[in-house]
């Protein structure tokens, strides 16, 4: 089994962010081979991020978070695109953990209107590199995402969307095992 996070920087009043991330676990969950962290980040009360002073000392919830981040051998980001980024609550939960994200495969789902979000995943996968972090090539992304579900939230295309999220995992999957076979053999240092 392998420990996956899946972080939501969802819109906590859009709906088709809560379909995509329905919709998401719904694939993940019928795996037998990954077991889910969700880290909503609409849940999580992060304070502002201070550069100063260590982030996994600054408060409970950032001292949880970074919890959560080091037991995941992997990542799943689902995120919106906005003005050609990804949220600021976000970067606020990337900045404030460190060393927990080090060796790991992060993979992206991502929406949002023409681009479907992968202006925000490009941007991600420079933040993550800078975290040693490793970004997999594949993800699943919704393009002008309000007409990408029908009435009962699921997608109107399942094969498209549904074959982009097994090799997603499939990848995750690889990569998350040989990172933490290689983790085990020999620590990954900053």
């Amino acid at each position: 089994m392998l420990d996956v996070a899946v972080i939501t920087a969802t819109s906590p009043q859009g709906r088709s962010g809560a379909n995509v991330v329905r919709w998401f676990l719904g694939q993940a969950e019928r795996r037998g081979d990954l077991r889910l962290d969700v880290v909503d980040l609409n849940r999580v009360p992060l304070p502002p991020f201070h550069p100063e002073r260590p982030p996994a000392g600054a408060s409970a919830a950032t001292r949880d978070l970074a919890a959560r981040i080091g037991a995941a051998d992997g990542f799943v980001v689902v995120t919106p695109e906005y003005n050609h980024a990804y949220p600021a609550v976000l970067k606020l939960a990337v900045d404030a953990v460190r060393r927990e994200w080090a060796a790991k495969p992060a993979g992206f789902v991502s929406y949002g209107g023409q681009s479907g979000g992968l202006r925000a995943v490009e941007q991600l996968r420079l933040v993550f590199a800078e975290l040693h972090v490793v970004s997999l090539r594949d993800t699943v992304s919704f393009h002008r995402v309000e007409g990408c579900f029908g009435e009962d939230g699921e997608p109107l295309d399942p094969a498209g969307v549904g074959g982009a999220a097994k090799v997603l995992l499939d990848q995750l999957i690889w990569w998350g095992t040989a990172l933490r076979e290689a983790r085990a053999a020999r620590p990954y240092t900053l």
